[in-house]
């Protein structure tokens, strides 16, 4: 069993993501994982082996993009993980691609299975692999209805809506910056 968020980081560099340790009094996480549709499963069964639950898992819109040479449809999925018994908060994300097709994880975290098929109707997101991607809380009647998704002149990039990344010395050094008289 993994016993510290420095462990669960060292182990998850393995799968050539990035990930960052950030200051868990400023965002409520200890550690943000950037995947790769490539390695969505791969992570979340590595957390659900080193002991760790789903808090949640989501979407945000922001402004698509291209990386790598890849075009990205704007929408990012988000998973938080945290363990019950020492205090260590994963955050996980993954940019959706232009067929707006993510790997499902319902197969590993049981309950993701809801928070999929939200994430779903709220958002458009299509989970591979899901057994039953039916509508949630919206009506039959709206499939094609995703109240969540902006309008385009309101999209704003990933850069503006999200925190700079940092570490918790930087992160702390500001902290005592401010609070000096």
């Amino acid at each position: 069993m993994i016993e510290t968020c420095e462990d669960f980081k060292n182990n998850v560099l393995n799968l050539g993501v990035d990930v960052t340790e950030t200051d868990f009094n400023q965002r409520g996480y200890h550690l943000e994982v950037a995947l790769t549709l490539n390695t969505v499963r791969e992570f979340a069964q590595k957390a659900y082996e080193h002991g760790f639950y789903l808090v949640f898992v989501t979407g945000f819109h922001v402004l698509p993009e291209e990386k790598e040479g890849v075009k990205f449809s704007g929408l990012e999925v988000v998973y938080q993980f945290a363990r019950y018994d020492r205090l260590c908060r994963v955050k996980a994300r993954v940019s959706v691609s232009e067929d707006m097709t993510v790997p499902s994880i319902c197969h590993i975290y049981q309950g993701a299975n809801w928070h999929e098929r939200e994430t779903h109707d709220f958002y458009g997101i299509i989970f591979s692999g899901h057994p039953n991607l039916e509508p949630l809380l919206l009506c039959e009647e709206y499939r094609n209805y995703h109240p969540l998704l902006k309008e385009e002149e309101k999209l704003k990039s990933f850069e503006t809506v999200s925190w700079p990344a940092e570490t918790p010395e930087s992160a702390n050094a500001e902290t005592a910056a401010l609070s000096d008289p």
